[in-house]
Order: C-alpha cells, then sequence, then structure tokens
C-alpha cells in the first residue's frame, strides 16, 4: 500500500456544522468545521489524540477567554450555517453560498473555490505531490503545503521585516529578543502571528489563513524551489496540531476584518493613552532616579511638551546594577508612591516595566521554585536560560499558582503605588531546549508545543491583576511579546529598532503589517533605541511619522548614553511642540477610530490598497498609509528633502492638503511642502475631523472644546457621513455610558448643508455645540442644522 492508498479518507460522522473524515487505517482524523459563510477550518488529528486540546486564539467577537483557554473543538459564537455536502468516487464538495471546499479523498488534498458572477472560480489548491505531513514522510514537523501561482501576493505574518509583499521570502515564525534589529533585513522579530493574506490580482481576489499553532516554524513564501512538486508555499511547525482556517474574501478588508473578529475584539484604550509617553532607559539606570524622572517633568512644562504618560524603565527594580521584577530599588527612588501621586497631579500615568524571569540571586527566587512556579527541564529541575544578566527562570504563568502570585504582585508592588499601566516586556521566552516542560494547568506539555501562549498569558495576568484591583477603570497595558489574540488586551511595539534613516520607512511596513494581521494599536520608538543618537533632522522626521502611530512614544538607549528627548535639539524643540499639540488636537479622531477598531474590527493605520483596492498604483510599494477613515500620512523618509511627492489614490471627490486645503485630483501624483513643523497630510473629500479646538498648554492638558474640520467636495451632490465617537475617556462603563454623534454633510453648487444628530447611550455630551471648520476655504454659503451661518471659515453652532 502507498501513502496516497493509505491516506484516503471516508467521512465517518457528521456533528451539524463539524464533519469527521478518517484514514483508511483510521490513525488520521481529519475535523472540518463549516463556521461562516466564507470561514471554514480543518484540523488533523492523530490516533493518540491531540496534542494541545485548547486554543488562546480564538474568541470570535469576544472581550477575552479564560486563561485555561477554550476548548479546540468549540464552535461557540461562529453563526453555523447551512450548507450542502456531496459525495462523487474521487471527492467530497462542501460549500455555503461564498465558499466551497472541494476534498480529494486520497491525501485530503483540498481545492478552494469562491463565487463570482454566480459561477465558482478557483483560488486556492493544495500541492497536488502531498499537501500533508501525515506519519512522518516529510520530515518530523507538521507541514501543510500549498501551490504557489507567481502573481500572487502576500501580506500579513505580523510583525515583520522587509517590505509589505512578502512573496519570495522565508520566515522563522518564533518570538526573538532582536535588539537592534534591522528594520529591512532582520527576521525573527518579537511576535508570533502565523496568518497571512494572499492576494490573487487576476481575480481581484484576497483570503487568509490562520494557522492555530503555538510552536515555532517557518513560513516558506516562494524562496524553496524543488523541481518534483512545481511551484509551492508552505507552513511548518516544530510540534502541537495541524489546525487552519480558511478566510474568503472577497477584499483585503474583509479578510482582515473577519480574521481580527475571530480572534476577539481590540481593546478600547483610555483616551490619555493616545497622548504623547515618554521614557528612556537612562533615567531609571541613574543613581539618582527618581529626580531625573521628575526633571523629565519639568522640562515638559518647561518647554510646553504635551505629555500624558511616563514609562519607567525596569532600572528602578536594579540590585547592583540587576533588573530583579517586583523590586523597588529605594536608592534610586526613595518615595515611589509620591512620585506616582506628583506625576498624576500633573495629569500623568506612569507605566512599569515588568519581566517574566527571575535571576537565581532574586530575593523571591528560593520560595518559586520551592512552590514550582517556574517551568522545568525534563527532568523536573527548574530549567534555567540566559536572561538579562545572567542565568534566570522563566514563570510558568500555566502553573494556577504562578499565574496568581503574578498578579499578586502587580498588584502588591505596582498597582498599590499608584502606578495604573503594566509595560509587560522581555517576554518572548527564549527557551531553546527541546526538554523543557510547562504544567499546562495541571497536565505537563513540552514547553515548544506552546511557547507563543507564554507572552499573552502574562499579559492576560497583568490585565485581571489591573482589572481586579481598579474595576472603575479601564485597563491599559502595554507588551511587547505576543501572538493571536494579545490585541484584546495590550498595546504593543516594534521592539528595540535601530536609528537609521531607512528604520522610518521599512517599520512603516512593520507596522502595516501588523494591522493586516489583527494587530491595531502599536507604535515604534521613535529616534530609535539602539545604535547611534539621532541627529536632529531624523529625529524631527521621526517623530513626523510617529504622531500618526496609534503609539507615540520616544524611547532610546544610545550608544553614547544620550537620551532622545524632544529638547535634545534646540533647533528641534518648537516645531517637535508644534507636531505634539497637532497630535493632540486629532485625540477625537483617534479616539473614534479606537471605537471602530472595537465594534467594526476596523484598523486604524492601513496601506493606501486597503481602502483603494480597486486603483492598482495603492498596490505598489509605497512610504505612505492611511490613518482612521480620512488621513493619508506621507511620512519623509529620506534627509535632505523640503518636499514629498506623494500619490493621491483614486477617488472622486479628490483630496485636499491639510494644512492649505489645496484640492488634489484622485489619480494623480501631488507635491507636498515637508517643512520641519508638519507631517506631508492629505485628507479625502468629504471628510468630517473630529478635533480639541482648546489652546492646550502643559498647564492645562485637560481642556477640550469640540471641534470638527470640514473638507466639503467640489461640487454638487456630495454627500458624506461620518460617527463621532464620545464616552468618559476612562472608566469601564463606556459599553452603557456613551454616544455618538452622526454626521452628515451635502454639497450644491452653492451650498453646503451639515446636519447633526446626537445619539445618547446613557452618557450627556460634555458639550452642546461645537467650532464647525471649512479647512478649504471654500466660498459656499454653510448651513448647519439648516441654519445658516455667517460668511467665515469658523463658526459655532449647537447640536
Amino acid at each position: 500500500m502507498n501513502i496516497q492508498e493509505r491516506y484516503c479518507f471516508h467521512l465517518a460522522k457528521t456533528q451539524q456544522n463539524h464533519l469527521i473524515f478518517a484514514s483508511r487505517d483510521e490513525d488520521v482524523k481529519a475535523h472540518f468545521f463549516i463556521l461562516e459563510e466564507g470561514i471554514f477550518r480543518v484540523l488533523f488529528e492523530k490516533q493518540t489524540g491531540l496534542e494541545v486540546g485548547k486554543t488562546w486564539s480564538i474568541a470570535p467577537g469576544q472581550d477575552d477567554l479564560p486563561h485555561r483557554g477554550r476548548d479546540r473543538f468549540s464552535t461557540e459564537h461562529f453563526s453555523l450555517p447551512g450548507y450542502t455536502l456531496s459525495e462523487d468516487e474521487q471527492s467530497f464538495a462542501i460549500q455555503t453560498r461564498q465558499l466551497k471546499a472541494v476534498i480529494q479523498k486520497e491525501g485530503f488534498r483540498i481545492d478552494w473555490y469562491h463565487t463570482t458572477h454566480g459561477q465558482w472560480q478557483l483560488f486556492a489548491q493544495d500541492r497536488q505531490t502531498q499537501a500533508y505531513n501525515f506519519n512522518g514522510e516529510l520530515g518530523q514537523e507538521l507541514k501543510h503545503y500549498l501551490k504557489r501561482d507567481i502573481q500572487e501576493q502576500y501580506y500579513g505574518l505580523g510583525e515583520r521585516s522587509g517590505h509589505l509583499n512578502h512573496h519570495h521570502r522565508r520566515y522563522r515564525n518564533i518570538t526573538i529578543d532582536a535588539m537592534g534589529y534591522d528594520a529591512e533585513h532582520s527576521d525573527p522579530l518579537y511576535k508570533h502571528i502565523p496568518f497571512y493574506i494572499t492576494r490573487k490580482p487576476e481575480q481581484a481576489f484576497s483570503y487568509g489563513l490562520f494557522y492555530d499553532n503555538l510552536a515555532p516554524g517557518y513560513f516558506d513564501m516562494g524562496r524553496e524551489l524543488d523541481n518534483y512538486h512545481g511551484l509551492y508555499r508552505y507552513f511548518e511547525a516544530e510540534s502541537g496540531d495541524l489546525d487552519y482556517y480558511m478566510i474568503a474574501g472577497p477584499h483585503m478588508r474583509d479578510v482582515v476584518t473577519s480574521y481580527t473578529w475571530m480572534t476577539g475584539n481590540t481593546a478600547l484604550p483610555p483616551k490619555w493613552s493616545i497622548g504623547y509617553s515618554g521614557s528612556t532607559m537612562s533615567y531609571t539606570d541613574a543613581p539618582n532616579a527618581q529626580e531625573q524622572v521628575w526633571e523629565f517633568i519639568e522640562q515638559c512644562e518647561k518647554h510646553d511638551i504635551l505629555c500624558d504618560s511616563f514609562q519607567l524603565s525596569s532600572g528602578y527594580t536594579s540590585i547592583d546594577g540587576k533588573r530583579y521584577v517586583f523590586n523597588w530599588n529605594t536608592q534610586k527612588f526613595p518615595d515611589a508612591k509620591k512620585l506616582s501621586a506628583d506625576f498624576k497631579r500633573k495629569g500623568i500615568r506612569l507605566a512599569a516595566n515588568i519581566k517574566p524571569a527571575l535571576l537565581t540571586d532574586h530575593p523571591q527566587y528560593a520560595k518559586l521554585e520551592s512552590l514550582g512556579y517556574f517551568l522545568k527541564d525534563e527532568s523536573g529541575n527548574t530549567e534555567l536560560a540566559q536572561f538579562w544578566d545572567g542565568g534566570g527562570a522563566h514563570v510558568d504563568f500555566t502553573n494556577e499558582g504562578a499565574y496568581t502570585w503574578w498578579k499578586e504582585e502587580v498588584t502588591r508592588q505596582l498597582l498599590e503605588y499608584g502606578i495604573e499601566t503594566t509595560w509587560n516586556d522581555n517576554n518572548e521566552y527564549e527557551i531553546w531546549s527541546k526538554g523543557t516542560q510547562a504544567d499546562g494547568f495541571g497536565a505537563r506539555l513540552p514547553f515548544t508545543r506552546i511557547r507563543a501562549l507564554f507572552p499573552l498569558l502574562m499579559m492576560k495576568a497583568s490585565f485581571e491583576a489591573q482589572t481586579t484591583y481598579a474595576s472603575e477603570k479601564r485597563p491599559f497595558l502595554i507588551s511587547r511579546s505576543g501572538a493571536p489574540g494579545m490585541h484584546r488586551y495590550v498595546q504593543t511595539w516594534t521592539g528595540d529598532n535601530r536609528t537609521e534613516w531607512k528604520t522610518i520607512k521599512f517599520n512603516n511596513k512593520t507596522g502595516i503589517g501588523l494591522s493586516l494581521s489583527g494587530v491595531y494599536n502599536f507604535g515604534h520608538d521613535v529616534g530609535g533605541f539602539a545604535g547611534p543618537k539621532p541627529d536632529s533632522e531624523l529625529f524631527i522626521r521621526w517623530v513626523q511619522n510617529g504622531i500618526f502611530h496609534p503609539r507615540f512614544t520616544i524611547h532610546s538607549w544610545n550608544e553614547d548614553a544620550t537620551v532622545n528627548e524632544p529638547w535634545m535639539y534646540n533647533e528641534a524643540v518648537a516645531p517637535i511642540r508644534q507636531l505634539i499639540k497637532l497630535r493632540s488636537r486629532l485625540t477625537p479622531y483617534w479616539y473614534s477610530a479606537f471605537y471602530k477598531a472595537h465594534v467594526h474590527h476596523e484598523p486604524i493605520l492601513k496601506p493606501t490598497f486597503f481602502d483603494f483596492e480597486e486603483d492598482t498604483r495603492t498596490w505598489l510599494e509605497n512610504d505612505d498609509f492611511l490613518v482612521g477613515e480620512s488621513l493619508l500620512v506621507a511620512s519623509v523618509v529620506e534627509p535632505g528633502v523640503s518636499t514629498r511627492d506623494v500619490y493621491a489614490p483614486e477617488h472622486p471627490g479628490g483630496w485636499f492638503d491639510f494644512y492649505t486645503g489645496r484640492f488634489i485630483a484622485g489619480g494623480t501624483q501631488a507635491t507636498l511642502d515637508a517643512p520641519h513643523h508638519q507631517t506631508p497630510l492629505l485628507v479625502k473629500a468629504g471628510a468630517i475631523i473630529p478635533t480639541n479646538e482648546a489652546s492646550r498648554t502643559f498647564a492645562n492638558k485637560d481642556e477640550d472644546q469640540r471641534g470638527f474640520l470640514l473638507f466639503p467636495p467640489r461640487g454638487a451632490n456630495g454627500i458624506s457621513r461620518y460617527t463621532h465617537y464620545e464616552d468618559d475617556g476612562e472608566t469601564s462603563h463606556w459599553r452603557t455610558a456613551h454616544a455618538l454623534v452622526e454626521l452628515q454633510m451635502h454639497t450644491s453648487e452653492d451650498a453646503i448643508h451639515v446636519t447633526t444628530d446626537v445619539i445618547s447611550n446613557g452618557y450627556r455630551l460634555p458639550y452642546e455645540s461645537a467650532i464647525f471648520i471649512l479647512a478649504t476655504g471654500d466660498t459656499r454659503t454653510l448651513y448647519i442644522n439648516g441654519e445658516e451661518k455667517p460668511k467665515s471659515n469658523e463658526v459655532t453652532a449647537s447640536l
């Protein structure tokens, strides 16, 4: 009997939308799930059962999952649509109205079809020369091979270096501390997100593949060639289970929002987290750390730099220069509780760095080892690994006691000090021994099978501590490493980048890759973390870019011990001040975008093709990106320039220069001024941009005056709509206490009509009127809710 004959499958059992196929010898089961009209799932199970019986990734439309995970066979929260099943001599066909899978009985090879104009069209195929590694015929790893078309484009894969289109590259799927990485070439980086999107240009069709597997592995997107198999690509994992989801488009937007919904809701952060967050390793490493941290606030006040939070690097935990999590160095910080209170009095929240490993001379090491709270080697002893300043042991978050201990320490050593935010750092879990074991919540598991789970459980334990301690407050957390589902809990950043011009360019693409992989709340270390300090021009351009990311933090560990600060260059202070105030002015726009990310699973930062898919020029590699519904950011990514060429995507109403109101036709190239105090920025015609028009200074950071920038399209019969979201910005009651301001703008040849409708859901707006600003210099008569307004670019009107 040859391999193909042995692995000939028959339908063994049907359980509603769960079909179970078995191989001839019944040593392999193939579970097939029809979850949504456009989402099917394939799970292979050996005779010995699943290696990992739970998932921590799948949470359809949910905010959270139990820390023990979700049963891998559960279909809860999926709609489970009707489907048809047919069989002939060679195959099975399973279809909904949108998606069809034709499964060959021999080898369980699948051909995938989508409907277009009432016809089924083939869009993906398993490799015909064996697609799966059922019994070690293709090596020891799990593998899934698909046919590859040379025209296909591959996007996503989480946090990756280089260009957006990943065709012809090979990536290692593992978390690693990639200090000072090259944003163009380095791989792997900090996150484990085994999801990617394939675009078929000739069909204008996109689909996604998500592999629910937490073990290290690879994605080969066409780098490997083998004459015996034709063109192919493949997923590989060291262990665990082959469990994958096929997500049909047809559009890129459909795939991204479906995948993000499937892995859970994006956390809605408190409004203060949108502001500038100060940080550097230098302050907390200094002997007089508390003085230096406070001096940062004094400098912000002196230079009128708006700042809403500050991140305490791990130096606050030091003993003789080494880091010891949950330990306060009282010589550096003689009164940390007072520091926290003083910062809050200035309107600034503190975030404290925590790490998931304890050095062997940590004050609590012996206690935790005696309780069995660390990961263990195959002999049952504590597994030691290199960590920062020497050998250390990693907390086993699959041990109930260790999970509880972590929450208690977060509460005792941070939250009770008045620190509201945890910064979960160095949580890549770099343990390389194949024999390392995890408690597995009482069912011991090899660490490798669930390696990427540990940063997720670390942030979830911190999240639970924060929500328990201050149930009225909306939790806010930061994490460097992570896995699918991390967006339910944390904000992230792309780790310890290197200071050089190309980092801005390629970090933009890394961030867009995260957006296309369901992680929307992210940013980059502005100014560069490692390497030389940025010169003045590079620093300013980096700030220009950084203010248009969901996370805006200037953070550094420069080789010459300098610190990236807004005032590090005299000539840079004024433009940086102005740039940060622009971000502050746009806070309401950012906040509404976060709300829509949570409710509609819409990315906040997007590639231009996301909203303009039919414009073929947007698919070319470029340095631009969209923020929210209406803004197009054209970052300056090279030195010595004073203008920036930008392509305005095809849009019937065209675009406007944000600063001058100059009209730019869609589908054309434009040259924008790029002075130091302005990020080159286009606005889509028809846009309504909510703003804070208060003249905020450091002393009155909380002042708020709602404004709406209007960018009416030229000509008649232009209609646009915008939904603005409001709540108290901080508490956990936002689901039952918020308001929506529905705005509509209609243009005729001689008038602009704006109407507003306030929908209150248990929350009363703190304002009854707003400032409406015609940002394009339009001379047509403006009507607000039917009332004619005087000829002016700026008017106040009741809502």
